[in-house]
């Protein structure tokens, strides 16, 4: 696991308790979600609760609120 993950993690969580999405642009993000396979990427999405979205050729990727996934307390 990347150790800037968990900070990453915590900056996405933050903003998707404001907003419905949280788009990452920011190259030193993608570098460490670029650094995951496609379905470890999917398992961080849904062990968050999230749900992921590639743009532009995998340069943003997206995060929103899953309703359909219930997050382990």
């Amino acid at each position: 696991m990347h150790s800037d993950l968990p900070a990453l993690a915590a900056k996405i969580g933050q903003r998707l308790s404001i907003s419905s999405e949280y788009v990452v642009t920011q190259s030193a993000e993608l570098r460490v979600l670029r650094a995951m396979s496609e379905d470890e990427l999917r398992e961080f999405a849904t062990n968050h609760g999230w749900r992921l979205i590639r743009r532009l050729g995998g340069r943003q990727i997206e995060f929103y609120n899953d309703a359909s996934v219930r997050v382990p307390l």
